[in-house]
C-alpha cells in the first residue's frame, strides 16, 4: 500500500522543481502553445424592452441567441443569459454545456423571456459582469455579447448620469478582468446611440456591430462567436430554393477539424441530407452529427469529420433566399521557441522558431500551412508600440528572428494565419536592458590554492533560499489543494411562498460543477430576489460531506431547530435543512444526496 505521507512528499517536490523551473534561465526558451480546445465562458445579456416588439416583431434576437447556444462545444463551454429592461426580469447562471439536453434547456429558458417597459444599458451589462464573475471556470476564454436596440429609457427617479456611473463603473470592471463586451445595435428606428455601444467594445478591447435588421443578427452572433475563438466564417454558396434540393459542397480541408458548424439561413423550414466524401449518404441526427432547427436557423455540426468533399443537399420553401456559413473549429494551437540569452543588446537578432501543433505533436499536414501567413507580432513593453515582422512559412516550421532596436523589454508573439482560422502563441520576453544583479557568489577566491575553506556564509544564504522556497511551494500547494477541492453530489432545492404555501418542484442542482466553495445563490440561478443567499456558502467537507457557512441575516433549522453556521455546519447524506428568507416571506429547503 502506498505511504499518503510520502506521496504527498513526492507531490511537494514535484511542485518544488516545476518552480524551481519557471524561475530558471531555461524557461525563456521553453515552447509555448495556448490549450488544445479552448472552452468558454459567455453570457448573453439581452435587452427586452417593449420597444423590441416594434424593431423585433419576430423575436430573431431570440432565436440568434439560441443559435449561439447550438454553435457552442458539444461539451465544457458554459453560457448564461440575463435579460434586462431597466432591471433584471431573468436571469440564467452559467450553464455547463455538456450534452444536446442541456442546450435544449437552455434554448427553451430564451424562448420563456418575456418584455418589459423602459431601458437601462448600464443594468444589463453590469449584471452580465456580475454573472460571469460568480460563474467563470479557470481555463475558460470569457466573453459578454450585449444586445440593444436604442438609449436609455430610465423609469422615474433614475438619473441618466446615475446610469452613465453604474455603466462606466461595469465596463471598467470588465476591462480589468479581461471581459470583451461585444455589442450589437439593433438600429430598426434609426434613435440608437451608436457612440455608447461602440464605446462598450472599444474599452473592452471587442467589437461592435449596428444593423437595421433583426434578420442580420444570427450573421453577426456567428461572427463574435466566430472572432472570439479565432476562427473565421467561411461563406458557402447560398441560393434561391425551388423547392427541391439543392447541393452545396462542404469542403474539410484537412484531418485537424474537431467540429464543423454549418448554419443555415432561413425564415421558412428546411430540410436537410448529407453525404460524406465517400458518397454515402449520412444518418442526421447522429452521434457525430448534431442538428437543430429554429424559425430563423438550422445547424448542422459534423463532429470529428472526416477529410475530403462532403455534400449538403438542402430543400427550402419555393423563392426563399438561403444563405449559408460554415465555421471550422480546429485542434490546432502554435508553439514557439525563442533563443534565449541573458545578454541581448541593440542590434543583437533574436532568432525565432514555431510549429503548429496537435495534442502536443507537430502538424504535418501540408494543407495547414498552405496559404498560410505567419508573422512575428513584436511589442515594445517600454514604449508600447507594436510592429509585424514576415516569417518564413513552410510544413518543415515556421522561421524568422527580429533585431533588437533599444534596450528596451519585449514581448514576441508568433501569428499564424490562413482562410479558416487565426492562432497565436502564448507570449515569450526577452530584455535587452542588461544583467540584472550581481554575480554568484565563488566558493574559492581566485589565487587560493585547492582545499581553501568554502565560503559556508554565501552557501548558508543559499540554503536559505532554498528552504524559503520550499515552505512557499507547501503553502502555495496547500492553498491550491483548499481551493480546488471538489464537491461530491448534488442539492435537491425546493422554494416555498409563505403568503400563498406555493411550492416549486424539486430541482436537482449538481455541485461537482464548483471547485473549493459556491454559494446559494449560484445554486439559484442568481435570481436578483434571492441575493441574500450569496452570504450563504458551501464547501466540500471531509468524508463526502458538505460544509455550509451562513453569514446573512437568514435563519437556517434542521429538524424545527434552529442552529448557527456562522463557523460551519456540516450537511451529511440526506441531510435536510430550511432556510427562511428576510428580504422575501419565502423558504428555501435543501437536502443534500450523494
Amino acid at each position: 500500500m502506498n505511504n499518503p505521507n510520502k506521496i504527498t512528499v513526492l507531490r511537494v517536490l514535484s511542485a518544488l522543481f516545476l518552480l524551481l523551473l519557471a524561475c530558471s534561465p531555461l524557461a525563456s526558451s521553453a515552447q509555448a502553445a495556448a490549450d488544445t480546445d479552448t472552452k468558454i465562458d459567455a453570457v448573453l445579456s439581452v435587452d427586452v424592452s417593449t420597444s423590441m416588439n416594434e424593431s423585433d416583431v419576430n423575436k430573431v434576437s431570440f432565436e440568434a441567441m439560441k443559435m449561439f447556444v447550438d454553435m457552442a462545444s458539444v461539451q465544457g463551454d458554459k453560457i448564461g443569459v440575463v435579460a434586462y429592461t431597466d432591471q433584471v426580469l431573468r436571469e440564467k447562471a452559467l450553464l455547463k454545456m455538456n450534452s444536446v439536453q442541456d442546450k435544449k434547456d437552455l434554448k427553451a429558458f430564451i424562448d420563456q423571456l418575456t418584455r418589459g417597459p423602459y431601458t437601462d444599458v448600464g443594468v444589463g451589462v453590469g449584471e452580465a459582469v456580475k454573472v460571469l464573475d460568480s460563474g467563470a471556470e479557470q481555463g475558460h476564454v470569457p466573453l459578454i455579447v450585449l444586445l440593444t436596440d436604442g438609449n436609455n429609457s430610465l423609469a422615474p427617479g433614475k438619473t441618466q448620469e446615475q446610469s452613465d456611473k453604474e455603466l462606466n463603473a461595469a465596463v471598467q470592471k470588465a476591462k480589468d478582468k479581461g471581459i470583451p463586451i461585444y455589442t450589437i445595435g439593433l438600429n430598426a428606428d434609426g434613435q440608437l446611440n451608436k457612440a455608447v455601444i461602440e464605446k462598450i467594445a472599444k474599452d473592452t478591447n471587442a467589437k461592435s456591430f449596428v444593423t437595421s435588421s433583426a434578420d442580420d443578427l444570427p450573421q453577426i452572433l456567428s461572427e463574435i462567436y466566430a472572432s472570439h475563438l479565432k476562427l473565421k466564417v467561411v461563406p458557402l454558396t447560398g441560393f434561391t430554393a425551388n423547392g427541391q434540393f439543392q447541393d452545396v459542397t462542404v469542403q474539410i480541408p484537412n484531418s485537424s477539424v474537431l467540429e464543423a458548424n454549418i448554419s443555415i439561413m432561413s425564415s421558412k423550414p428546411v430540410e436537410v441530407k448529407l453525404l460524406n466524401p465517400a458518397g454515402q449518404e449520412q444518418t442526421i441526427p447522429s452521434d457525430k452529427l448534431i442538428y437543430s432547427a429554429s424559425n430563423a436557423y438550422s445547424l448542422l455540426k459534423i463532429l470529428n469529420p472526416a477529410q475530403g468533399d462532403w455534400k449538403l443537399k438542402i430543400k427550402g420553401v419555393p423563392k426563399e433566399k438561403i444563405n449559408i456559413n460554415l465555421i471550422y473549429n480546429y485542434d490546432v494551437q502554435v508553439s514557439m521557441q525563442v533563443s534565449s540569452s541573458n545578454s541581448y543588446k541593440p542590434g543583437d537578432s533574436v532568432s525565432v522558431k514555431a510549429s503548429l501543433q496537435s495534442n502536443g505533436q507537430n502538424v504535418t499536414d501540408a494543407e495547414l500551412y498552405k496559404n498560410a501567413k505567419s508573422t512575428l507580432i513584436v511589442t515594445d513593453l517600454d514604449t508600447k508600440k507594436t510592429q509585424e515582422l514576415p516569417l518564413t512559412t513552410s510544413v518543415q516550421g515556421i522561421e524568422g528572428s527580429m533585431k533588437v532596436a533599444e534596450a528596451h523589454e519585449y514581448e514576441l508573439k508568433v501569428k499564424v494565419e490562413n482562410t479558416n482560422f487565426v492562432r497565436e502563441s502564448a507570449p515569450a520576453k526577452i530584455s535587452a536592458k542588461g544583467s540584472q544583479g550581481s554575480a554568484p557568489a565563488q566558493t574559492q577566491t581566485e589565487g587560493n590554492p585547492p582545499g581553501e575553506k568554502v565560503n559556508w556564509v554565501a552557501r548558508g544564504s543559499w540554503i536559505a533560499g532554498i528552504v524559503v522556497l520550499i515552505a512557499a511551494a507547501l503553502f502555495a500547494w496547500s492553498a491550491w489543494k483548499r481551493a480546488n477541492k471538489g464537491f461530491f453530489g448534488q442539492m435537491v432545492i425546493e422554494i416555498k411562498d409563505e403568503d400563498t404555501g406555493d411550492r416549486t418542484p424539486p430541482q436537482y442542482r449538481k455541485l461537482n460543477a464548483f471547485k473549493g466553495k459556491c454559494q446559494l445563490h449560484q445554486l439559484l440561478q442568481l435570481a436578483p430576489e434571492f441575493a441574500e443567499t450569496k452570504q450563504i456558502v458551501l464547501k466540500p467537507g471531509a468524508g463526502d460531506t458538505v460544509l455550509l457557512y451562513n453569514e446573512s441575516g437568514c435563519v437556517i433549522e434542521k429538524g424545527g431547530r434552529v442552529f448557527d453556521a456562522s463557523k460551519g455546519k456540516e450537511l451529511k447524506n440526506n441531510d435536510r435543512i430550511k432556510i427562511t428568507l428576510q428580504n422575501v416571506n419565502k423558504s428555501i429547503t435543501l437536502e443534500y444526496i450523494k
